[in-house]
């Protein structure tokens, strides 16, 4: 763990443990420094004294719990919110760029335009240009037009920007996003937020700050994202909660925990060793110092007169002890609801196809859905995933086929748009709209506010405006929300999009014991790997013109998550080859050399392929 400070001209390494013989290398440029920066919001202070420098090279990531300031801390460094105390260095030849979770656009402005609208020489020449060429089409005979274009040619030789837009268009296809000359008004929110990453990629700085960059983008953006940024020069802010994004893409981590900071020179798998080791001294050294407070005290109970030198110095231990801060214990979020009572009858889609436009997004896609199964729905951006879940929930009707819902289920929908949440009311007024009462999972009914209690919103919080949280809280509150009306079948809609990681980790727990049904819609890779185990699960597809309209489907019943509760939890893949005691027991072969179990392939409507030839789920 490195301490909270720029760091030196020079690093220090150790190139010999047994002589302990020490090298000087020259450190890269250094670009900014965070000095002591406090902020506070009312009398919740999100973070204090945070100090850290930002040199060439370094990849950070920002962790935290809800609520902590991450994104807080980046405006603050980006320049776009003060800070109560404390001060961010940044030297005049050192350019900064963020990318916020809510980037604001002028919705007039094309997305070709609107990638290549920075204010760097080389987009100015490419503008230039553009213009220039374009006034030239229109008066081909004007000689100042046509020097007007020569010179506009000439800058952009000379800054080597003719590759710009071709850059623009690939990062814009990479990204998801081919509507190059469409409106911004015109698309959806998440193919906007794609266009502002395209820009900030664009755009040249020095040091890249990014809020949330995986959300909304499919895994294969995810992957071009993880290889540009790895590769990019300068340096890097980021707050992310994909757990793989952070620990392929960083090399420094800073936690935002209860108030302080804590740096460590890791990528997130080595994070989390080091935390535990952290942890485990810190409950050292209070068990220590609450020893030596009761020796102290019986001490002082015995009548100690505070006479001789030695006596005062005693006692001014004892209450230098005393007055020492304690670690606090931070909450975790209790999901205890209850569920309602699922019939077998669960849903049913019969040849259902869906068109926007004049585009098909699917057709033909069958699906029968049994008890307590988990289907994960994934695949590229326009596929048709939301709009699948929309179909399920009834928010939206198909355009051929049917959807038939069970008598007994209660859907719980979890959208990414948080569209159902009136954020002019106070957090306890949106949870007491659904009940003044909640049933929990043992049987048992607790008031709105112990409700909230249970869900991180302690009493001081609960009166808060909704519009005041941050992006991570209101996700959190609308989950609580869901859960609340006992559903037994949840649609979740990316869900890990804007929760904390602790929370994700909790989330993933009560899926696993859900009696219900959960559908999910997800992009976050680490998630996935937590609801299936091994390769258990079958896969089908239902298609449509076109390569975007293939819905994959991953499913998992409840054996797979019983062997994963006898495995053993699991533990993040790139720390677990450090202990070799998190992995789970190597399975009995089956016939053949094949480690997984057999079973027979099952088309998506729910019936046995043709051959009824049992088959691996591995495929072999």
């Amino acid at each position: 763990m490195v301490a909270g400070h720029a760091r030196s001209p020079f690093v220090w390494y150790d190139t010999d443990s047994d002589t302990k013989q020490k090298a000087k290398v020259p450190a890269v440029m250094h670009l900014l420094s965070v000095e002591q920066v406090t902020k506070s919001y009312g009398d919740k202070t999100l973070f204090r004294d945070v100090s850290f420098g930002v040199a060439e090279g370094d990849r950070i990531g920002i962790i935290g719990i809800n609520g902590t300031g991450k994104s807080t801390l980046l405006r603050i460094i980006a320049g776009e919110e003060p800070a109560d105390g404390g001060q961010v260095v940044i030297p005049g030849r050192v350019t900064v760029r963020m990318l916020p979770q809510d980037p604001s656009f002028d919705d007039g402005m094309t997305v070709l335009d609107y990638v290549l609208a920075g204010d760097s020489p080389q987009l100015r020449a490419v503008r230039e240009h553009a213009e220039a060429t374009a006034a030239l089409a229109l008066q081909p005979s004007d000689e100042e037009l046509q020097r007007r274009v020569l010179r506009a040619a000439e800058a952009m030789d000379a800054l080597d920007a003719w590759q710009l837009e071709h850059e623009a268009r690939t990062a814009l296809s990479k990204l998801g996003l081919r509507q190059y000359g469409a409106k911004l008004g015109e698309l959806s929110g998440g193919q906007r937020r794609r266009a502002a990453m395209a820009a900030a990629l664009l755009q040249p700085s020095d040091v890249l700050i990014l809020d949330e960059p995986t959300n909304h983008i499919d895994n294969e953006s995810v992957a071009w994202l993880e290889s540009v940024l790895r590769k990019r020069k300068g340096a890097l802010l980021m707050v992310t909660h994909d757990r793989y994004f952070l620990d392929r893409v960083t090399n420094r981590i800073l936690e935002l925990d209860k108030g302080r900071s804590y740096f460590y020179t890791a990528s997130y798998s080595g994070f989390l060793e080091q935390k535990l080791a952290r942890e485990e001294r810190e409950e050292a050294a209070e068990a220590k110092r609450q020893s030596l407070m009761r020796s102290e005290l019986a001490w002082i109970r015995r009548g100690a007169k505070a006479r001789t030198t030695k006596q005062k110095a005693r006692i001014a231990r004892f209450e230098a002890l005393k007055a020492q801060e304690a670690p606090r214990a931070g909450g975790k979020l209790d999901l205890s609801v209850a569920s309602a009572r699922l019939g077998k009858k669960v849903i049913e889609l019969d040849r259902v196809g869906k068109r926007y436009g004049g585009r098909t997004l699917f057709r033909d896609f069958s699906c029968i859905v049994v008890p307590e199964e988990r289907i994960g729905i994934i695949g590229a951006n326009g596929s048709g995933k939301s709009t699948l879940l929309k179909l399920i929930a009834g928010r939206l009707q198909p355009d051929e086929g049917e959807v038939t819902i069970g008598p007994t289920v209660r859907i719980g929908w979890f959208s990414q748009e948080r569209e159902e949440m009136d954020e002019s009311l106070r957090v306890i007024e949106y949870i007491r709209e659904a009940a003044e009462q909640v049933r929990i999972a043992d049987g048992s009914t607790v008031s709105a506010s112990q409700m909230l209690e249970r869900f991180l919103f302690p009493p001081a919080m609960q009166w808060t405006p909704i519009s005041r949280l941050s992006g991570g809280e209101k996700r959190r509150l609308q989950l609580l929300r869901v859960l609340m009306d006992a559903p037994n079948v949840l649609l979740l809609d990316e869900p890990t999009n804007d929760l904390d990681i602790a929370t994700l980790s909790v989330l993933e727990d009560y899926l696993d014991d859900f009696p219900g049904v959960a559908l999910i819609v997800s992009h976050d890779r680490y998630f996935w790997t937590g609801r299936s185990t091994g390769c258990s699960y079958s896969k089908g597809t239902a298609r449509s013109p076109g390569t975007k309209g293939i819905i994959p489907i991953m499913r998992s019943g409840p054996d797979v998550r019983r062997r994963k509760r006898n495995a053993g939890k699991r533990t993040f893949p790139a720390a677990a080859s450090a202990s070799r005691r998190h992995r789970p027991p190597a399975r009995r072969r089956a016939p053949g050399g094949c480690a997984c179990r057999t079973r027979s392939s099952r088309n998506l409507n729910g019936s046995t392929g043709g051959s009824q030839k049992p088959r691996r789920s591995c495929g072999s």
